[in-house]
């Protein structure tokens, strides 16, 4: 298939509509259908790829998202580097909502999701830096240019969800080393390495997590109502990330594949 698109966004929560004058694409893939059509439109002269992370309505949980359709659907129009905005809880005190977060690290603890495109065949992709660091680096200075408040480096925490963290929980991540808590940066992070992709997550603080905020528990509504107002924002920043992002990047995401035998058809 020719390339279609460079570059992509997996939206998170309120970022639905980010393209202005984007194409539809729907994708059928070995995996079943994506989270839902694709757009495609030109950011900075690039032509750039959109899918809803949870779909357009939001209807899709944390634990129902079909991500390996999602990354091999992104893949198989020629995506090779992802940005992925994400709604996230702040587990240090100074992380308060509307700050911004580049993590470099992960801490899996989610169950049951299918986390690889390989089922046939040993494929061990290296994993220890998850994230992409030209990209990470790229969004660092357009936040600094947009005088966003950021932190260059962390730790995400994804868990199952839908539920939010007990207090102990909370508590106990920030033990762990964690600096944010998610529910859908994983599998995200590694099937992007199995695909040999760049994936770059752009961490937005909505709350302090329970552990961290003493007197109430997070709830939906307070999410929902960070993220809406920050949309703006978030927004502005991924259209500089993609601007600068280099056309070859020098990172090593791109070769994570190489010298495997693996059991599938990359598209």
């Amino acid at each position: 298939m020719a390339v279609i698109a460079e570059t992509a966004i997996i939206g998170g929560s309120g970022l639905y509509a980010l393209l202005d004058d984007s194409e539809e694409h729907r994708v059928d893939t070995p995996f079943g259908a994506p989270s839902g059509p694709i757009t495609v439109a030109p950011v900075a002269g690039r032509p750039t790829a959109f899918v809803p992370r949870h779909g357009h309505d939001h209807r899709l949980p944390p634990h129902r998202i079909p991500y390996r359709a999602n990354m091999w659907a992104l893949r198989s129009l020629g995506v090779r580097q992802v940005l992925a905005p994400c709604a996230v809880g702040g587990l240090l005190p100074e992380l308060g909502p509307g700050s911004f977060v580049l993590p470099d690290q992960l801490i899996d603890r989610t169950s049951g999701r299918v986390q690889t495109f390989f089922d046939d065949g040993a494929v061990h992709v290296n994993f220890a830096d998850p994230y992409c660091p030209t990209g990470r680096d790229a969004a660092y200075a357009a936040a600094i240019r947009h005088g966003l408040p950021a932190t260059p480096t962390g730790t995400m925490v994804v868990i199952d969800g839908p539920r939010f963290s007990t207090r102990a929980e909370s508590r106990w991540f920030a033990t762990l080393g964690g600096t944010i808590v998610n529910m859908t940066g994983h599998p995200e992070a590694v099937l992007a390495r199995e695909l040999a992709m760049c994936y770059t997550p752009i961490a937005l603080v909505t709350d302090l997590d329970a552990g961290v905020d003493g007197d109430h528990g997070v709830t939906q509504e307070e999410v929902f109502r960070v993220f809406a107002e920050n949309t703006e924002r978030m927004r502005a920043l991924l259209l500089d990330i993609i601007a600068a992002l280099p056309l070859a990047p020098p990172c090593a995401c791109g070769s994570a594949l190489d010298g495997m035998n693996i059991s599938i058809a990359l598209p």
